[in-house]
Formats: structure tokens, sequence, C-alpha cells
């Protein structure tokens, strides 16, 4: 009966799959290429605190191979006696000082946003530990004269081989992109924008009168608001960005946590209504099917094979005795072996097609401690389903190679 019911969860979260699957492949969203204003763009970025990282990306963005007035570039800050202040200052950019002292990315966003007097045609959005690619506008610019409402770029990784748990977490970040977004491209369904290193339209923020997200994930939140109301988004692997990862697992479950929190805040209140939208003859019904499932299928998938190992386990303990135990024990081990060699294969493809500036030696550890670091999001999860409140942690960042 077990078996069966461990059987049901794992098939239900295939078919789930390929449901999702067939509905994307039906999308037909079409681009809206009127009305393209010129290019005049601002770059936001929030930075308390960030004096050690602020000036690397500051020098990124005067290198870049496309025109930038830098005194577009807003940085955010909390206090004129942040050390941030004075670097900004040197490389002419705009500082502004926060009146409000809520935490969240998206309240510094709203808040400057509001202070902003000049109109911008697409507003650029970064963390003070970003690094551009030299082209990283020049191709972005080329998203937004196709028409799209927001364009998402590559994220690289600053300091991969630090460690192996960074280059691990920047894999969470390719499995987004890579594995889910340039698939969506194709179909002209909604990208999901992570972290930052992506534009909005200036149409938008206008008609927001400021950046209305902010949950714990608020770059989430705002990828489910633009399926709710039809944006258009584009996910540019050639606009490259550079971002820094945690080298410590503590970080990393802080972090995960934080993000597994804010995914099922802004579902609860977004899913509803993209329910409600929903029709078969929707252009863009493929993003909202697919939205509303989210991660369902791995979780039915996660669930069976968890159950199953859980039943062999108890199985053993009930008949220790007994002679099949070797028998039992060697199939619990084969199936947490097929496991995890599955997620190596799965770690394998996305090093193949992934640019990430990794060396040799990380990669092959990355290929061996990466099944592991997946396994661990079910901690994180646990974690954020029975924490009724997650922080918000800084996360330090230091000066390092890029």
């Amino acid at each position: 009966m077990i078996d069966l019911i461990c059987l049901c969860f794992i098939i239900i979260g295939i078919i789930l799959l390929i449901l999702g699957n067939i509905h994307i492949r039906k999308n037909k969203c079409t681009i809206n290429k009127g009305n393209i204003k010129g290019s005049n763009f601002a770059v936001l970025i929030p930075a308390r605190d960030e004096s050690l990282v602020i000036e690397k990306l500051l020098v990124s963005l005067k290198n870049q191979t496309v025109d930038l007035n830098m005194r577009d570039v807003y940085v955010i800050v909390e206090t004129k006696e942040d050390k941030t202040v004075e670097i900004c200052q040197q490389y002419d950019a705009t500082v502004v000082i926060r009146t409000t002292k809520r935490q969240r990315k998206g309240y510094a966003l709203d808040e400057t946003l509001k202070q902003i007097k000049k109109e911008y045609d697409l507003y650029f959005i970064f963390d003070a530990d970003n690094v551009l690619d030299r082209n990283y506008f020049k191709e972005m610019l080329k998203t937004y004269q196709e028409g799209y409402d927001i364009g998402v770029g590559y994220r690289n990784c600053k300091n991969g081989n630090d460690n192996v748990i960074a280059a691990c977490s920047s894999l969470t970040f390719s499995m987004i992109n890579t594995l889910g977004n340039d698939f969506r491209n194709k179909y002209n369904a909604n990208a999901i924008v992570s972290g930052t290193g992506f534009y909005i339209k200036g149409n938008w923020i206008k008609k927001w009168h400021g950046y209305p997200f902010y949950s714990l994930t608020e770059d989430y939140e705002l990828s489910l608001y633009s399926v709710l109301h039809n944006m258009t988004t584009y996910y540019n692997d050639q606009a490259i960005f550079y971002d820094e990862q945690p080298t410590k697992y503590k970080q990393t479950v802080k972090q995960r946590t934080r993000w597994i929190k804010g995914y099922f805040e802004a579902r609860k209140k977004y899913i509803p209504l993209i329910a409600k939208t929903m029709n078969p003859k929707d252009e863009n019904y493929g993003s909202k099917y697919s939205t509303c499932l989210g991660v369902r299928a791995y979780i039915y998938l996660i669930i069976g094979v968890i159950c199953y190992i859980i039943k062999t386990l108890i199985l053993l303990f009930v008949n220790i005795d007994n002679k099949d135990i070797t028998t039992v024990l060697s199939f619990l081990i084969g199936i947490i072996l097929i496991v995890y060699l599955i997620m190596m294969i799965v770690t394998i493809i996305m090093l193949k097609k992934e640019k990430l500036d990794l060396n040799k030696k990380t990669k092959i550890k990355t290929i061996f401690y990466n099944p592991i670091y997946l396994t661990t999001y079910i901690n994180c999860a646990l974690r954020a389903l029975f924490k009724k409140n997650v922080p918000w942690d800084k996360i330090e960042h230091k000066v390092n190679k890029k």
C-alpha cells in the first residue's frame, strides 16, 4: 500500500512536469514593438554599508561600451556616514539617503523612485556586489529595442572558485536561467526574475509611482506580477554580469530559507489572482499555467522518494533479525545512489551548458558536492515553513577578483 502511495506521488510529479512543458510550448504571447522611445536609462543600486565592493561596480559602469551619465546612477544608502558615500562621490554617482528605515530591497527602491524627479525610458537594478561585462548595456538595449517590458541578464559568478559552496550556490541561478528562462524564451513565456541584473521599462515605473514589491523575494514577486499583467520579458544570456556568492554553508541556509519563505508568501498573494485570469484563449496562458504549477511537480517527486526511503528504513528496523535485511538495505542504498547519480548528471549538463567562470578542479568538486547541496534545500524548506518570521539578514560582501 505504501509502495503504491509513493509511486502515485512520483507519477503525479512526472505528469505535472509534462503538462507544464506542453502548455509553455503553446504560449503565443506577442511583443509590442511600437512606441519604443530612446534609451535614456537610470541605474538603481541599493548599497547599505557596501564600501568594500561598490567601487568595482562603479568602475564597470564607467567602462561600458555604451555611454552612461554617472549622475543617472543612483546609489541608495541609509546614512551620510556610510563610507559608500565618499566612494560614489568620487565617481560622480548620485547618492540617495533614505529617510525611512524599513528593511528589504523593495522599500529602498520604492523610496528612491519616488524621490527621482527625472523620467527615464528604462530602469536597471543591481546589487552593490555586481560587476558588469563591458557589453552588458549594449546587449540589454537590444532587448529593450525589441519591445520587452523586462530584460533579465546572465548572472555569472565572481567568486565561484573560492570554494565548492560558492560554486554550487551559483548553479542555483543557472538552473533558473538555463533550464528555465532559456526554454521560456523560445515561446515568449514569462522569464523568472532572480536577484538583480535586470531592467524594467519606464512606463511601468510611472504607472506604479514607485516600486510596489516589498516581499522577502521582491524579484519573484515582480515575476508573478509580470505573469498576471501579461508583461513581456526576455532572458538575454549575452548581457553578462557577475555576482558574489556566499562561501559559508550557514549563510546559504539563511539565504535560501528567506528565498523559500518569500516564494510562498508571494505565491499566496498572486496565484489566486493569476488563476482567476486563466483562459485557454489567452496568448499568455502557458505562462500562467506553468506559474500556477510552480515547483509542485518537484515537491511530489521528492515526497514520493522520501516516503519510499522512510518506508524502507522502518522495514529495516522491524525486521532487524530477518535474513532479508541485507537485501532491503542494498535496495535502499541503490535507490539513494540512483537519485545521487541523476543529480550528478544534471550538474554535469549544467556545467557544460553554462559560461560560469569555474576552473576544472572546482567543476569536478561541484559535480560530486552539488547533489548533496541540492538535498539541503529540504532543510531550508522545512525551516521556511515552520518559522513564522524569517528576518532579512544582510550577506556580508568582500573585495574580490572581478
